[in-house]
Protein backbone atom coordinates (compact mmCIF):
# COMPACT_ATOMS: atom_id res chain seq x y z
CA UNK A 1 0.00 0.00 0.00
CA UNK A 2 1.41 3.73 -0.99
CA UNK A 3 1.99 6.38 1.38
CA UNK A 4 -1.03 8.67 1.24
CA UNK A 5 -0.47 12.17 -0.80
CA UNK A 6 -3.33 14.00 0.14
CA UNK A 7 -3.36 14.68 4.58
CA UNK A 8 -5.72 16.41 6.40
CA UNK A 9 -4.46 19.67 8.39
CA UNK A 10 -6.25 21.18 10.81
CA UNK A 11 -4.12 24.35 11.26
CA UNK A 12 -3.60 26.52 14.37
CA UNK A 13 -6.07 29.30 13.23
CA UNK A 14 -8.61 27.07 13.35
CA UNK A 15 -9.16 26.57 9.75
CA UNK A 16 -8.86 22.91 7.76
CA UNK A 17 -7.17 22.18 4.49
CA UNK A 18 -6.47 19.19 2.30
CA UNK A 19 -2.93 19.08 1.49
CA UNK A 20 -1.23 17.64 -1.46
CA UNK A 21 2.40 16.60 -0.28
CA UNK A 22 3.41 14.46 -3.24
CA UNK A 23 6.17 16.84 -3.80
CA UNK A 24 7.88 15.32 -0.07
CA UNK A 25 9.17 12.16 -0.09
CA UNK A 26 6.79 9.35 1.47
CA UNK A 27 9.22 9.37 4.42
CA UNK A 28 8.98 13.20 5.64
CA UNK A 29 4.79 13.46 4.35
CA UNK A 30 3.98 13.06 8.30
CA UNK A 31 6.16 14.87 9.64
CA UNK A 32 5.55 17.83 7.55
CA UNK A 33 2.12 17.48 8.17
CA UNK A 34 2.26 17.95 11.97
CA UNK A 35 4.31 20.84 11.17
CA UNK A 36 1.58 22.54 9.19
CA UNK A 37 -1.00 22.30 11.79
CA UNK A 38 1.40 24.43 13.95
CA UNK A 39 0.89 26.79 11.73
CA UNK A 40 -1.59 29.32 10.16
CA UNK A 41 -3.17 28.60 7.01
CA UNK A 42 -2.38 30.46 4.33
CA UNK A 43 -5.26 32.50 4.20
CA UNK A 44 -4.71 33.50 7.37
CA UNK A 45 -1.10 33.79 7.39
CA UNK A 46 -1.11 36.32 4.41
CA UNK A 47 -3.71 38.52 5.80
CA UNK A 48 -1.26 38.43 9.13
CA UNK A 49 1.76 39.31 6.97
CA UNK A 50 -0.71 42.12 4.89
CA UNK A 51 -1.65 43.40 8.49
CA UNK A 52 2.23 43.40 9.54
CA UNK A 53 3.03 45.23 6.96
CA UNK A 54 0.84 47.75 6.92
CA UNK A 55 1.99 48.41 10.49
CA UNK A 56 5.19 48.03 9.89
CA UNK A 57 4.55 51.27 7.09
CA UNK A 58 2.11 53.47 9.67
CA UNK A 59 5.62 52.82 12.14
CA UNK A 60 7.96 54.08 9.73
CA UNK A 61 5.82 56.76 8.26
CA UNK A 62 5.75 58.21 12.07
CA UNK A 63 9.22 57.90 12.34
CA UNK A 64 10.36 59.89 9.30
CA UNK A 65 7.82 62.35 10.48
CA UNK A 66 9.20 62.89 13.77
CA UNK A 67 12.95 62.81 11.97
CA UNK A 68 11.68 65.56 9.88
CA UNK A 69 10.38 67.63 12.61
CA UNK A 70 14.02 67.12 14.69
CA UNK A 71 16.05 67.50 11.39
CA UNK A 72 14.17 70.90 10.42
CA UNK A 73 14.36 72.09 14.61
CA UNK A 74 18.05 71.67 14.31
CA UNK A 75 18.58 73.32 11.21
CA UNK A 76 16.94 76.54 12.39
CA UNK A 77 18.60 76.43 15.45
CA UNK A 78 22.08 76.26 14.24
CA UNK A 79 21.01 78.57 11.09
CA UNK A 80 21.72 76.01 8.59
CA UNK A 81 20.56 77.20 4.92
CA UNK A 82 17.23 75.74 3.10
CA UNK A 83 18.59 72.81 0.53
CA UNK A 84 17.75 72.68 -2.85
CA UNK A 85 16.47 70.17 -4.98
CA UNK A 86 12.89 68.34 -5.49
CA UNK A 87 10.78 68.05 -2.33
CA UNK A 88 11.74 64.55 -1.62
CA UNK A 89 15.21 65.45 -1.77
CA UNK A 90 15.21 68.33 -0.01
CA UNK A 91 13.30 66.45 3.23
CA UNK A 92 15.97 63.40 2.96
CA UNK A 93 18.63 65.92 2.31
CA UNK A 94 17.67 67.96 5.78
CA UNK A 95 17.68 64.85 7.45
CA UNK A 96 21.04 63.25 5.97
CA UNK A 97 22.77 66.65 6.51
CA UNK A 98 21.43 67.08 10.48
CA UNK A 99 22.89 63.00 10.97
CA UNK A 100 25.87 63.22 9.03
CA UNK A 101 26.63 66.85 11.56
CA UNK A 102 25.75 65.52 14.59
CA UNK A 103 27.51 62.43 14.18
CA UNK A 104 30.36 64.25 13.60
CA UNK A 105 30.67 66.60 16.01
CA UNK A 106 30.31 63.26 18.44
CA UNK A 107 32.95 61.63 17.46
CA UNK A 108 34.75 65.22 16.79
CA UNK A 109 34.35 67.13 19.38
CA UNK A 110 32.99 65.17 22.44
CA UNK A 111 34.88 61.93 22.26
CA UNK A 112 37.97 63.86 19.82
CA UNK A 113 39.97 66.07 20.39
CA UNK A 114 38.63 69.02 18.14
CA UNK A 115 37.40 72.44 19.58
CA UNK A 116 34.74 74.37 19.42
CA UNK A 117 35.99 76.79 17.80
CA UNK A 118 37.69 74.71 14.91
CA UNK A 119 34.13 72.51 15.12
CA UNK A 120 33.04 76.09 14.01
CA UNK A 121 34.63 76.59 10.98
CA UNK A 122 33.48 73.38 9.65
CA UNK A 123 29.90 73.74 10.41
CA UNK A 124 30.58 77.27 8.51
CA UNK A 125 31.54 75.58 5.75
CA UNK A 126 28.66 72.74 6.10
CA UNK A 127 26.35 75.85 5.58
CA UNK A 128 27.57 76.00 2.26
CA UNK A 129 26.35 72.99 0.89
CA UNK A 130 23.23 73.88 -0.11
CA UNK A 131 22.36 71.16 -2.67
CA UNK A 132 20.33 67.97 -0.95
CA UNK A 133 21.41 65.25 -3.70
CA UNK A 134 25.37 65.83 -1.60
CA UNK A 135 23.93 65.62 1.96
CA UNK A 136 22.22 62.54 0.66
CA UNK A 137 25.34 61.19 -1.05
CA UNK A 138 27.56 62.10 2.01
CA UNK A 139 24.84 59.70 4.43
CA UNK A 140 27.22 57.07 5.38
CA UNK A 141 30.58 58.90 5.76
CA UNK A 142 32.99 58.55 8.22
CA UNK A 143 33.05 61.39 10.90
CA UNK A 144 36.54 61.87 10.30
CA UNK A 145 35.98 62.36 6.53
CA UNK A 146 33.63 65.53 7.05
CA UNK A 147 36.02 68.34 7.09
CA UNK A 148 37.69 67.15 3.62
CA UNK A 149 34.45 66.05 2.05
CA UNK A 150 33.15 69.77 2.44
CA UNK A 151 36.40 71.09 1.08
CA UNK A 152 36.45 68.78 -2.19
CA UNK A 153 32.17 70.18 -2.17
CA UNK A 154 33.04 73.99 -1.98
CA UNK A 155 36.54 73.23 -4.22
CA UNK A 156 33.81 71.59 -6.88
CA UNK A 157 31.62 75.25 -6.57
CA UNK A 158 34.63 77.32 -7.96
CA UNK A 159 34.81 77.70 -11.59
CA UNK A 160 37.63 75.73 -13.62
CA UNK A 161 38.88 76.96 -16.62
CA UNK A 162 37.41 73.78 -18.57
CA UNK A 163 34.09 72.53 -16.69
CA UNK A 164 34.14 69.24 -18.77
CA UNK A 165 37.66 68.51 -16.54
Amino acid sequence: MAVKTIWPIDHSCGHHSDRDLSGRPADRRAGFAEWLATQECTACWRASKEANEQDKAAWLETKRAEEQAESEAWSQQYRMPPLVGTDRAVSWGVRCRHQVLAAAYTALVVEGDTSEVDWEAVEESARTVTRAGWWIDQRSSEPDDLSELLQAATDADRPTENPYF
